[in-house]
């Protein structure tokens, strides 16, 4: 399916949330996700279901001094 990832259209197999960030090589790094507009607690992440056309924004956190 066709999603809005980061502005740009994106193919993804994936149905939740939790998935889209595994196919990403996301699943163990500190995000931030917003998902049509709402930010998501990590607790989410599983059930948050991805359907077409859905707008996501990915937010890596980096630390660094």
């Amino acid at each position: 399916m066709t999603i809005i990832l980061n502005g740009a259209p994106a193919q993804t197999s994936a149905s939740t949330v939790s998935e889209l960030l595994d196919e990403l090589g996301l699943a163990d790094k500190p995000v931030i996700v917003e998902h049509n507009q709402a930010a998501l607690l990590k607790t989410e992440h599983q059930s948050a279901s991805i359907t077409e056309n859905d707008q996501l924004e990915v937010i890596t956190l980096a630390a660094g001094g």
